[in-house]
Protein backbone atom coordinates (compact mmCIF):
# COMPACT_ATOMS: atom_id res chain seq x y z
CA UNK A 1 0.00 0.00 0.00
CA UNK A 2 1.50 3.35 -0.97
CA UNK A 3 2.26 5.78 1.81
CA UNK A 4 2.07 9.35 0.65
CA UNK A 5 2.14 12.69 2.40
CA UNK A 6 2.05 16.20 1.06
CA UNK A 7 1.57 19.68 2.43
CA UNK A 8 -1.47 21.66 1.36
CA UNK A 9 -1.03 25.41 1.19
CA UNK A 10 -3.44 27.16 3.51
CA UNK A 11 -3.93 30.65 4.86
CA UNK A 12 -2.77 29.53 8.31
CA UNK A 13 -0.91 26.31 8.84
CA UNK A 14 -0.29 23.76 6.10
CA UNK A 15 -2.02 20.53 7.14
CA UNK A 16 -0.48 17.17 6.33
CA UNK A 17 -2.29 14.84 3.94
CA UNK A 18 -1.93 11.11 4.48
CA UNK A 19 -3.24 8.50 2.07
CA UNK A 20 -4.29 5.21 3.65
CA UNK A 21 -6.76 2.37 3.35
CA UNK A 22 -10.38 3.18 4.09
CA UNK A 23 -12.24 1.36 6.85
CA UNK A 24 -15.93 0.77 7.51
CA UNK A 25 -15.64 3.38 10.27
CA UNK A 26 -15.15 5.97 7.48
CA UNK A 27 -18.57 5.14 5.99
CA UNK A 28 -20.42 8.31 7.05
CA UNK A 29 -17.64 10.59 5.79
CA UNK A 30 -17.35 8.63 2.50
CA UNK A 31 -21.08 9.01 1.84
CA UNK A 32 -21.03 12.69 2.83
CA UNK A 33 -18.21 13.43 0.38
CA UNK A 34 -20.00 11.41 -2.30
CA UNK A 35 -23.17 13.46 -1.73
CA UNK A 36 -21.16 16.68 -2.05
CA UNK A 37 -19.97 15.51 -5.46
CA UNK A 38 -23.49 14.49 -6.46
CA UNK A 39 -24.81 17.91 -5.43
CA UNK A 40 -22.50 19.67 -7.92
CA UNK A 41 -24.37 18.00 -10.79
CA UNK A 42 -21.05 17.39 -12.55
CA UNK A 43 -19.83 14.20 -10.89
CA UNK A 44 -22.35 11.43 -11.56
CA UNK A 45 -25.83 10.63 -12.79
CA UNK A 46 -26.59 9.25 -9.32
CA UNK A 47 -29.22 11.40 -7.57
CA UNK A 48 -28.21 10.73 -3.97
CA UNK A 49 -25.64 8.82 -2.01
CA UNK A 50 -26.65 5.21 -1.43
CA UNK A 51 -26.70 3.43 1.89
CA UNK A 52 -23.36 2.21 3.18
CA UNK A 53 -24.44 -1.39 2.47
CA UNK A 54 -25.08 -0.54 -1.19
CA UNK A 55 -21.88 1.52 -1.57
CA UNK A 56 -19.84 -1.26 0.01
CA UNK A 57 -21.43 -3.91 -2.25
CA UNK A 58 -20.81 -1.94 -5.46
CA UNK A 59 -17.14 -1.15 -4.80
CA UNK A 60 -14.36 -3.71 -4.78
CA UNK A 61 -12.95 -4.52 -1.36
CA UNK A 62 -9.50 -3.40 -2.37
CA UNK A 63 -8.06 -0.97 -3.10
CA UNK A 64 -10.05 1.68 -1.27
CA UNK A 65 -8.07 4.74 -0.27
CA UNK A 66 -8.79 7.82 1.79
CA UNK A 67 -6.98 11.13 1.99
CA UNK A 68 -6.91 12.36 5.56
CA UNK A 69 -6.11 15.90 6.72
CA UNK A 70 -5.58 16.23 10.46
CA UNK A 71 -7.57 13.02 10.96
CA UNK A 72 -10.52 14.17 8.81
CA UNK A 73 -11.43 12.33 5.60
CA UNK A 74 -10.83 14.84 2.81
CA UNK A 75 -11.45 12.50 -0.13
CA UNK A 76 -11.68 8.90 -1.22
CA UNK A 77 -10.90 6.66 -4.17
CA UNK A 78 -12.25 3.20 -4.93
CA UNK A 79 -12.78 0.72 -7.75
CA UNK A 80 -15.92 -0.89 -9.15
CA UNK A 81 -16.01 -4.01 -11.28
CA UNK A 82 -16.38 -3.40 -15.00
CA UNK A 83 -17.95 -6.79 -15.59
CA UNK A 84 -18.63 -10.03 -13.73
CA UNK A 85 -17.00 -12.01 -16.56
CA UNK A 86 -13.67 -13.51 -15.49
CA UNK A 87 -11.75 -12.14 -18.49
CA UNK A 88 -12.32 -8.63 -17.10
CA UNK A 89 -10.91 -9.43 -13.66
CA UNK A 90 -8.02 -6.99 -14.21
CA UNK A 91 -10.21 -4.13 -15.45
CA UNK A 92 -12.03 -1.75 -13.11
CA UNK A 93 -13.77 1.61 -13.13
CA UNK A 94 -12.29 4.10 -10.71
CA UNK A 95 -14.00 6.80 -8.66
CA UNK A 96 -12.29 9.70 -6.92
CA UNK A 97 -14.21 12.20 -4.79
CA UNK A 98 -12.83 15.13 -2.76
CA UNK A 99 -14.74 17.09 -0.13
CA UNK A 100 -15.69 20.57 -1.32
CA UNK A 101 -13.60 22.34 1.29
CA UNK A 102 -10.47 20.51 0.11
CA UNK A 103 -10.95 21.02 -3.62
CA UNK A 104 -8.13 22.44 -5.72
CA UNK A 105 -5.38 21.34 -3.33
CA UNK A 106 -4.02 18.30 -5.17
CA UNK A 107 -5.85 15.73 -3.06
CA UNK A 108 -7.63 14.20 -6.06
CA UNK A 109 -4.29 13.78 -7.83
CA UNK A 110 -2.76 12.10 -4.77
CA UNK A 111 -5.71 9.75 -4.44
CA UNK A 112 -5.65 8.84 -8.12
CA UNK A 113 -1.90 8.20 -8.08
CA UNK A 114 -2.26 6.07 -4.96
CA UNK A 115 -5.17 4.16 -6.48
CA UNK A 116 -3.18 3.46 -9.66
CA UNK A 117 -0.26 2.11 -7.66
CA UNK A 118 -2.44 0.01 -5.35
CA UNK A 119 -4.52 -1.32 -8.26
CA UNK A 120 -1.40 -2.47 -10.08
CA UNK A 121 -0.18 -4.23 -6.93
CA UNK A 122 -3.59 -5.95 -6.80
CA UNK A 123 -3.24 -7.19 -10.41
CA UNK A 124 -5.33 -4.66 -12.34
CA UNK A 125 -4.03 -3.81 -15.80
CA UNK A 126 -6.70 -1.35 -16.96
CA UNK A 127 -8.55 1.42 -15.17
CA UNK A 128 -11.47 3.22 -16.78
CA UNK A 129 -13.33 6.41 -15.99
CA UNK A 130 -16.42 8.18 -17.29
CA UNK A 131 -16.37 11.94 -16.71
CA UNK A 132 -18.80 14.68 -17.70
CA UNK A 133 -17.07 16.97 -20.25
CA UNK A 134 -17.77 20.02 -18.06
CA UNK A 135 -15.57 18.54 -15.31
CA UNK A 136 -12.36 19.94 -16.79
CA UNK A 137 -10.37 19.61 -13.57
CA UNK A 138 -11.07 15.88 -13.29
CA UNK A 139 -10.24 15.27 -16.94
CA UNK A 140 -6.94 17.16 -16.54
CA UNK A 141 -5.97 15.19 -13.42
CA UNK A 142 -6.72 11.91 -15.20
CA UNK A 143 -4.71 12.88 -18.28
CA UNK A 144 -1.73 13.84 -16.08
CA UNK A 145 -2.01 10.40 -14.45
CA UNK A 146 -1.69 8.66 -17.83
CA UNK A 147 -5.34 8.21 -18.78
CA UNK A 148 -6.19 8.60 -22.46
CA UNK A 149 -9.47 9.82 -23.83
CA UNK A 150 -11.06 6.99 -25.78
CA UNK A 151 -14.13 8.85 -26.93
CA UNK A 152 -17.32 10.61 -26.07
CA UNK A 153 -20.67 8.97 -25.40
CA UNK A 154 -23.11 11.57 -26.65
CA UNK A 155 -26.43 12.18 -24.90
CA UNK A 156 -25.98 8.96 -22.92
CA UNK A 157 -28.24 9.95 -20.03
CA UNK A 158 -30.70 12.63 -18.99
CA UNK A 159 -29.70 14.51 -15.85
CA UNK A 160 -32.25 14.46 -13.03
CA UNK A 161 -30.59 16.93 -10.65
CA UNK A 162 -28.15 19.79 -10.37
CA UNK A 163 -27.58 22.75 -12.67
CA UNK A 164 -28.17 20.64 -15.79
CA UNK A 165 -31.34 18.87 -14.62
CA UNK A 166 -33.52 17.84 -17.55
CA UNK A 167 -30.65 17.99 -20.03
CA UNK A 168 -29.05 15.11 -21.89
CA UNK A 169 -25.42 14.68 -20.86
CA UNK A 170 -22.35 13.43 -22.66
CA UNK A 171 -19.69 11.37 -20.91
CA UNK A 172 -16.00 11.33 -21.80
CA UNK A 173 -14.53 7.81 -21.63
CA UNK A 174 -10.97 7.50 -20.37
CA UNK A 175 -8.67 4.52 -19.89
CA UNK A 176 -5.27 3.88 -18.37
CA UNK A 177 -3.32 0.76 -19.22
CA UNK A 178 -0.75 -0.33 -16.67
CA UNK A 179 2.85 0.16 -17.69
CA UNK A 180 3.79 -2.37 -15.00
CA UNK A 181 1.68 -5.18 -16.49
CA UNK A 182 3.36 -7.06 -19.33
CA UNK A 183 1.16 -8.26 -22.16
CA UNK A 184 2.41 -11.35 -23.95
Amino acid sequence: MPKQTDHIPDAGTAPTVSIRKLAATDADAILDIYQQGIDTGHATFQQSAPSWTEWDATHLATPRLGAFVDGELAGWAALSATSSRCVYAGVAEESVYVANKYGGRGIGRQLLEGLISASEEAGFWTLTAGIFPENNASIAVHKKAGFQILGRRERIGKMSHGPMAGQWRDVILLERRSAAKQFD
